[in-house]
This record gives C-alpha cells, sequence and structure tokens, in this order.
C-alpha cells in the first residue's frame, strides 16, 4: 500500500473529506458487492475494510471476471494509493488527477479508515478557496468608496429574497451552472445586505439554473451593510426594472459579446 503524505495548515482534506464512509467486508462474497454496486446510485466501488483498517478496495472492473461465490480479499486491488487528513487538499488533487482514480481512501498514522475524497470534493475546495478572495476584494472596493467599514458572513438565503444586479444571462452557461448544482460544484453567491435588502453581486448564472431546479435557497457570502447606503449596483437594478429573477433575461449563446465580437473580427478580415 503506498501512503500519500502530506501536512499543512490550510485547506486539508479533512475539511472536505466525507467522513461517513460505505465499506465492504474482506470475506463479503463477489455476488454481494455487486448486487451493492448495481443497486447504488453513488458507489462504482468500495473501501475494503477489517474493522476500520483499510486492507483494499473493490471496484466494478474488479468484479468482471470474477466467480459469484469468491471472497473480496481474493480479487480486491491491494497496492492502493491513500491520503492523510493533514495532507494539504492541493496534494490530493494532484494524486488524483494523474492516478485517474475517482476516490481517495482517508487513512489516520494507524492505517484506519477516516474518510474518503473525491474529485468532486476537491474542485470543492479550489471553488470555496477561491471565492473568499472575489468578496474580500469587492468589500474593500465599497469600503473604499463609501468610506465605512463593512463586515462579511456565511449564510444560506432564500432565492426569492434576492434582487439581480445582472439584467441578462447565457443560455449555455446557465446549462454549465445546472450542471455544477447537479453535481454538488457550484460555488457560493455573494450577495450585499444592503440593511436587510438582497441585491445578488455575483452568481446570476447560478441562481437561475437553481430556480429551474426547484431550489429554494443557497449558500452565499454576504456583505454587510448595516445601515442603507446608496449603492450603485441599486441604481443599476432599479434602472433595468431589475425587482425578482423572472425580470432576467436568458439570451441565446450566439449573442454572447464574445461571439459578436468574434464574428465582427472574422467579417473584419474577409
Amino acid at each position: 500500500m503506498n501512503a500519500v503524505d502530506g501536512t499543512g495548515t490550510k485547506a486539508q482534506v479533512e475539511e472536505y473529506m466525507t467522513r461517513d464512509v460505505v465499506t465492504v467486508s474482506p470475506d463479503a462474497s463477489v455476488r454481494d458487492v455487486a448486487v451493492r454496486i448495481a443497486e447504488s446510485d453513488e458507489h462504482s466501488g468500495f473501501p475494503v475494510c477489517d474493522r476500520r483498517r483499510v486492507e483494499g478496495f473493490i471496484s466494478a472492473r474488479d468484479l468482471l471476471l470474477a466467480d459469484d461465490g469468491e471472497p473480496i480479499f481474493k480479487v480486491m486491488t491491494t497496492d492502493l494509493i491513500v491520503a492523510h487528513p493533514e495532507m494539504k487538499v492541493t496534494d490530493a488533487a494532484r494524486v488524483i488527477l494523474r492516478s485517474g482514480i475517482q476516490k481517495l481512501p482517508v487513512v489516520d498514522d494507524a492505517g484506519n479508515l477516516v474518510g474518503i475524497i473525491s474529485n468532486a470534493d476537491v474542485i470543492r475546495s479550489q471553488i470555496e478557496r477561491a471565492t473568499p478572495e472575489k468578496v474580500g476584494k469587492l468589500m474593500r472596493t465599497l469600503e473604499n468608496i463609501h468610506s465605512m467599514e463593512l463586515y462579511e458572513e456565511r449564510r444560506t438565503v432564500a432565492l426569492q429574497n434576492l434582487i439581480p444586479t445582472q439584467g441578462r444571462v447565457y443560455a449555455d452557461e446557465l446549462e454549465g451552472r445546472r450542471y455544477e448544482l447537479e453535481h454538488g460544484l457550484a460555488e457560493p453567491l455573494v450577495v450585499i445586505d444592503n440593511g436587510g435588502t438582497l441585491f445578488l453581486a455575483d452568481g446570476h448564472h447560478r441562481v437561475l439554473a437553481a430556480d429551474r431546479l426547484g431550489i429554494d435557497e443557497m449558500d452565499a457570502y454576504v456583505i454587510v451593510i448595516e445601515h442603507p447606503i446608496d449603492l450603485g449596483m441599486a441604481r443599476t437594478a432599479a434602472k433595468e426594472n431589475l425587482e425578482t429573477l423572472g425580470d432576467i433575461e436568458v439570451v441565446d449563446y450566439a449573442r454572447h459579446p464574445l461571439v459578436e465580437t468574434t464574428k465582427r473580427l472574422q467579417s473584419d478580415e474577409a
């Protein structure tokens, strides 16, 4: 078993791994595990554990040529790559991408299974790390413009309470955000709470995709302004008559500014 070591104080594997891991016993039969995989919408394989100690991993591919009655320990993969809880997520990402595997069992110093981290978890960690930088930049800009000190908090917001500040979204990007939401990869929204009125600063495609999926609320970074001020984005929303999500226009990709610019350049070259 090839253990991958790594340490770090920020964005560690333990912060993003799934702790409630479904496992199978080394003595389970190929038939039983095959049925479990076939009946599962989430699992294409399982860590094989004796108590909590990881002995191997069994995937659907391992079962293809095995006899139904064979015990799992005879067909499981034993040459494993595992992660440590204190390993940096960025290091786990490199291992996942280079090895082509989708999930890494996470084991402690004693070799006991404490979680599992997937490629989706890695993507989520990168998204959530990038968003605070975006929030911090916006908050500093507002503080400089209005000469006041603001603060930020993480909370769940109801979509029906959000006032959009962008009048149009693009159909192709909307589909991309829908896919991210369905796979748990969407980054949090960025919202400004202006004395109780919530303005959506970033995430219009995500919000509209969520609304179409029947999602009522989303995770958000909220910049809090305790006493209402005259916000430029509030004036923009009023000017464009943006009051609810229904006021956002969905535009076909053919009308995307980038496409229009490309067409114009091609025409000029001709």
